[in-house]
Order: C-alpha cells, then sequence, then structure tokens
C-alpha cells in the first residue's frame, strides 16, 4: 500500500537516506560526504508539513516503510521562450536494500503517476547521477527518457 507519510515514519525514511548515500558515495565521493545525511529528522518533520513538497511511502501488511518517494511541486522556469506547467519532480526515491525487486519501485512510479495527474501536473522529473547505472537502467524501465544533461568540468 501506498500512503502519505507520518511522522512516524521519519527514522525509516532516515534509514533509507543512508541506504542511497552510500550509493552516491561510491559513485562520487568528490561530492557525497559518507556518514551525513541529505535530511535531518527535524527537515523531514518540517517537509511534511509543505503540501508542496509530498512524502509517500510504501508500507507493507505490517505498516512497515519499504520505499519512499520525496517530491515536489513547482511550476516551470518564469521565462518567455518556455511554457508553463506545473511538474512533480521526485527528489529522492528509494527501496529498502532488502526489499528490491519485488516491483515496489515500479508501484511507487505508478502511483505518482496518478497522483501527478490528480494534482495538475504535466510531467514528473527527477535527477539521476552519472554512474548510478541500475537507477538509470530502471527509470528507462518504467518509461523516463532523458530530457536535457548536465556536464560538468571538474578543476
Amino acid at each position: 500500500m501506498i500512503r502519505k507519510a507520518q511522522e512516524k515514519d521519519i527514522p525509516k525514511i532516515l534509514k533509507l537516506l543512508q541506504q542511497i548515500l552510500k550509493v552516491h558515495v561510491q559513485i562520487r565521493p568528490d561530492i557525497f560526504i559518507d556518514n551525513t545525511a541529505k535530511y535531518t529528522a527535524k527537515d523531514i518533520k518540517n517537509i511534511l508539513q509543505d503540501e508542496n513538497q509530498p512524502i509517500y511511502v510504501y508500507v507493507d501488511e505490517t505498516d512497515e516503510v519499504l520505499g519512499y518517494a520525496i517530491c515536489i511541486l513547482k511550476d516551470t522556469y518564469q521565462s518567455n521562450n518556455l511554457v508553463k506547467m506545473k511538474i512533480m519532480y521526485i527528489d529522492d526515491l528509494c527501496i529498502d536494500e532488502n526489499a528490491r525487486g519485488q516491483r515496489i519501485g515500479s508501484q511507487i512510479f505508478d502511483f505518482l503517476k496518478e497522483e501527478a495527474k490528480r494534482l495538475g501536473c504535466a510531467e514528473i522529473t527527477l535527477t539521476v547521477w552519472e554512474g548510478n547505472d541500475s537507477a538509470k537502467k530502471f527509470y528507462e524501465k518504467i518509461g523516463m527518457r532523458v530530457k536535457e544533461t548536465t556536464m560538468e568540468y571538474i578543476l
């Protein structure tokens, strides 16, 4: 089942954030700092209060969180040459490493597609770090495609 996250889910969300961090540290130790956190418990508690930053969790029959999606609802740039639209940006999506391969990620994404439509969004976007090949392959498999590429030159 997928539902909006609640305060009681914060410890598990923090644990899953650590799992994602480890993947990112392995890929880009020059950017990500090990043993830190993208969000603190206080941050997540504040996000739970913001209707423009919904967090959805996938729970099993015992209400244990097995995955989540932290989303941000936003409008596109105010520019003369871009169509104005509302988008759902997936800021973070994680499935517990012990529950992967059970189609939980696909179920969360299917839910997000319906939720984004209900909220009047024109598209769903996210960012995938180069080197995270399994995530990239998963997102391509569920129908996402590259919209733009950010390039870097490391000094």
